[in-house]
This record gives C-alpha cells, structure tokens and sequence, in this order.
C-alpha cells in the first residue's frame, strides 16, 4: 500500500471551490485510476490535504503523470492555489 499526499494552501474563501473539484474527481479517480485504493479529504486551519491511497508507489507516481491529474485536477485547482502544492509518495511498512 501507498499513499500520495498533496499539501494546497488554499484561502478559506477558496476553499469550497476546491472541495468542490476534490468531489468531482473523487469517483472518477477511484473507478479510471490504475492502483486507485482511497481518497480522502483532510482539512486543517493552515491547510488542504487530499491522501490518495494505492495499490504501490508506481500506481502513486503514474497518477502524477496522469491526464486526470494534470489536464483536470491541476487545471481546476490552480486559480484556487495561494502557493505551490506540496507533494509526497509514502510506503507502508
């Protein structure tokens, strides 16, 4: 199992518009995505995050590249975006 984490700093004014982009793709990703396990999102005061678990970390890494996550997600977070994300690949033990 691994998880991708992104970290968005997002205003709270944005933050609706962003939660809104998370549920549009939350289905899409667990249905199209190879290794698609889980996806969740966490909201903290100083931050966003969205944890997507998979089957490995090269599920993790091809999802980064994938053309949902940079022709969609990416595109649709941007404008919402105060600074660049915060990405990181975990392995369980």
């Amino acid at each position: 199992m691994a998880y991708l984490e992104i970290t968005l700093q997002i205003n709270d004014d944005k933050r609706a518009a962003a939660a809104g982009v998370y549920r549009k793709y939350k289905q899409p990703f667990l249905s199209q995505i190879a290794g698609a396990k889980s996806k969740e999102l966490l909201i903290r005061q100083d931050d966003v995050q969205v944890l997507h678990g998979f089957e490995s970390a090269e599920d993790a890494k091809a999802y980064l590249d994938s053309a949902m996550f940079n022709d969609d997600v990416v595109v649709g977070l941007k404008p919402l975006l105060a600074a660049a994300p915060e990405i990181r690949i975990y392995e369980t033990a």
